[in-house]
């Protein structure tokens, strides 16, 4: 029935250059109204920009629009909006010192006298909030607001503003697995209430789950459109990077774990109200071994990784590095950890990893200005950290090769490649990894989990944290789960399984 939809969306022909580089090149898309379609293809490949354009956000060269049948001419997003087109962008548009109900109202009052705009807003967002099923605390502070409760925000927003046709950018980038599952059954809802979703992503589980139809895109052109009933993963992936792509666990993967090179004793952190994070939690890193952290988001992971690198000081407990012992009085810092060999990837990589108005080669580079080879005296060697950001680019494939360009412009993927480069090339004995390929397309996860796998058989400890249980399994040669922030059980790879990890990361006994 589906199949038999009429079109709500149909672009034709769509050309898009910037400059040199060429975005979309004779781009067709066909949206059948009432359906979730599916827009996949790796960083660079022309997704963003192609919804961009259907937007508003830019100009395509050439090339024509139907909306509902009727050919159109959207010159800006005000254009989209009055066509019934909303979009969610993967960095929310929200202001922060504002509550969610104002950020709604923002250019769109339904009455200049601001008491009256607020009660008929609350109103409509009431009934709209309870049709849809997307809840959130309308005289909430943004700033105060969880991911999960933004997203919904951004999507009310859209909807309020009269979107039948809804393009969701990267929208589960972010989100914990119990956000995700909330919001597929939300975009389910509307769905059946004839909402048409365009579903920008690279994860490909969540295209068979909840996709109709999927479109794939490389170098900026369409190489497949299909009924998700014709597509497997397999054959996604490969269409997206162009050759087959190893995901799971590599066959005969073994690893010989070495000596002890992180031990940590009965850690215990409590926050700025006393609340317990971290309980009486120990392990240890051995050479030559991934050990994965699993857990439903909030459970201390976080708070782990944090004390480990040296960013918090537990309140007890004991922490030893390469023979190094540190106790809470005179904990670990981030300079000292790195003169032990300890590196850190961070889980949010645009707040703890790189300053994004900072230029390529000065975020490949931070935190390891000091080194020799970086400085002499109190004298920084630019050429030096040049040609050290062009080999890290050139080793990880950061797109575009580009040293001078703002860390804030490469793409999500590209700027957590640049951050594994500066963090891995320095051949720590340590490695904490937080969420390695969140926000990330496929072709840049198989080279991720590539790299640390070769950081594992060079002999290097890691440590992974990740809300994917496919990640933890693929990757980890142990794996220790968390719940309410203890450790719930600890077991090797071989005796692994999803629902063994789902119990345990309940807080079910084993």
């Amino acid at each position: 029935m589906k199949e038999a939809a009429p079109l709500a969306v149909q672009m034709r022909g769509i050309h898009k250059r910037f400059g040199a580089v060429k975005a979309n090149v004779d781009v067709s898309l066909s949206v059948r109204a009432g359906t979730v379609h599916g827009l996949v293809g790796e960083n660079g490949a022309g997704k963003s920009t192609l919804m961009s354009v259907l937007y508003g956000f830019y100009q395509a060269d050439s090339g024509a629009i139907a909306v509902n049948g009727q050919e159109v001419d959207i010159r800006n997003a005000d254009d989209a909006i009055a066509l019934g087109i909303g979009m969610v962008h993967q960095h929310f548009m929200l202001v922060e010192t504002l509550s969610a109900l104002e950020n709604v109202m923002l250019g769109a009052e339904p009455h200049w006298l601001l008491r009256r705009a607020t009660a008929q807003l609350r109103g409509k967002l009431e009934a709209l909030m309870q049709s849809t099923g997307l809840q959130v605390q309308l005289d909430a502070l943004v700033a105060d607001l969880a991911v999960g409760d933004r997203q919904r925000l951004e999507i009310l927003k859209a909807l309020y503003r009269g979107a039948r046709v809804l393009i969701l950018d990267e929208p589960t980038a972010v989100l914990t697995p119990q956000e995700t599952l909330q919001l597929f059954e939300v975009l389910k809802g509307l769905r059946q209430q004839g909402t048409t979703i365009i579903l920008i992503t690279h994860k490909l589980k969540e295209v068979m789950a909840l996709c109709d139809f999927v479109t794939v895109m490389r170098a900026g052109q369409v190489v497949q459109e299909l009924p998700i009933a014709a597509a497997t993963m397999e054959s996604l992936a490969e269409a997206m990077v162009g050759r087959k792509v190893q995901m799971g666990r590599l066959d005969g993967d073994v690893h010989q774990a070495g000596e002890v090179l992180l031990s940590a004793q009965e850690l215990e952190l409590r926050d700025a109200l006393q609340v317990l994070r971290l309980s009486n939690v120990s392990l240890e890193l051995r050479a030559g071994e991934i050990v994965g952290i699993a857990g439903v988001s909030g459970n201390g992971q976080s708070e782990l990784l944090d004390v480990l690198s040296g960013l918090l000081a537990p309140s007890k407990g004991e922490l030893t590095i390469c023979g190094q012992v540190f106790t809470p009085a005179h904990w670990l810092d981030p300079q000292t950890a790195r003169k032990l060999g300890l590196a850190h990837v961070p889980e949010d990589r645009h707040a703890r990893a790189l300053v994004m108005d900072f230029c390529a080669w000065e975020s490949a580079v931070l935190g390891y200005e000091s080194l020799p080879s970086f400085s002499r005296g109190p004298w920084m060697r630019i050429d030096a950290m040049h040609q050290a950001t062009v080999d890290m680019m050139e080793r990880f494939d950061v797109r575009p090769r580009d040293t001078a360009l703002l860390s804030s412009k490469f793409s999500g993927g590209n700027q957590q490649k640049l951050v594994l480069a500066r963090e891995l090339g320095q051949t720590p004995k340590v490695l904490l990894v937080g969420q390695p390929t969140r926000g990330v397309d496929i072709g840049a996860i198989e080279f991720i989990y590539s790299q640390l796998r070769a950081m594992r058989d060079a002999g290097c400890a890691v440590l992974l944290v990740s809300s994917e249980l496919d990640e933890i399994l693929a990757l980890s040669d142990r794996v220790i789960v968390m719940n309410q922030g203890r450790i719930a059980g600890e077991l090797d790879i071989a005796d692994c399984t999803e629902a063994g990890l789902g119990l345990l990361m309940t807080g079910a006994s084993q």
